[in-house]
């Protein structure tokens, strides 16, 4: 669904009337932000199907630091695997790799495990990976890729749609302070109705993670 859609949906739901552009006047710009806070909770409320991405990584020699282009500093990383020497990639953490740079004398050859290391100049978050890479090799990482901010009247939302509508309403509704019959708790309640089905629909994806093990 794109922005524009999302937007009038809200409007109606609130009794206001629709825009034909996003930035059509304050309110319709005010409408937008609550949206998009609504887009970002219903986000990183689970590890949705639709913003699962893959970001391959071309290394060089010598080279073990690179940045997950594009994914700004709000990324989360499921799985990382070496797509050269087809093993996968264990995360350790920054004490442990300050040890392999700094305390120990460096070693080369094949990445075999990996670490975060800030941002770039981009605001991209930085890996770093060891043993330093003694050819050219090309690195995997699956993702959970947060959208940027809708802006304009064609964005197209990745997540479900009717959570961040209802979400909207139930912030602008309390907001406002009115909404003509139904109460603020009741409006958060219905938008919570609906992001625990998506959830729901969209885990049955993915059943291997809703399994846990004893150790």
């Amino acid at each position: 669904m794109t922005y524009l859609n999302i937007m009038n949906n809200v409007l109606r739901r609130l009794r206001e009337e629709e825009v034909t552009s996003v930035t059509e006047s304050t309110y319709a710009k005010m409408v937008g932000d609550f949206i998009n806070d609504a887009k970002v909770m219903v986000e990183e409320s689970t590890d949705w199907s639709a913003l699962r991405t893959t970001i391959s990584i071309n290394v060089s020699t010598g080279d073990n630091q690179h940045s997950l282009a594009g994914c700004g500093d709000n990324v989360k990383v499921m799985s990382a695997l070496n797509d050269t020497e087809n093993c996968y990639l264990a995360y350790q953490t920054k004490d442990w790799f300050n040890e392999q740079l700094y305390l120990n004398d460096i070693t080369e050859g094949a990445p075999r495990y990996y670490t975060f290391d800030g941002l770039d100049d981009n605001g991209d978050t930085q890996v770093l990976v060891s043993p330093r890479p003694n050819a050219s090799q090309t690195l995997r990482f699956d993702v959970i890729k947060r959208q940027a901010e809708l802006t304009d009247n064609t964005d197209v939302l990745k997540v479900p749609s009717k959570p961040v509508i209802h979400m909207a309403v139930a912030l602008l509704a309390r907001e406002r302070g009115e909404t003509g019959g139904t109460s603020t708790a009741e409006y958060f309640t219905i938008a919570d109705k609906y992001l625990s089905d998506a959830i729901a629909i969209d885990a049955a994806k993915h059943p291997e993670e809703m399994i846990f093990r004893t150790i």
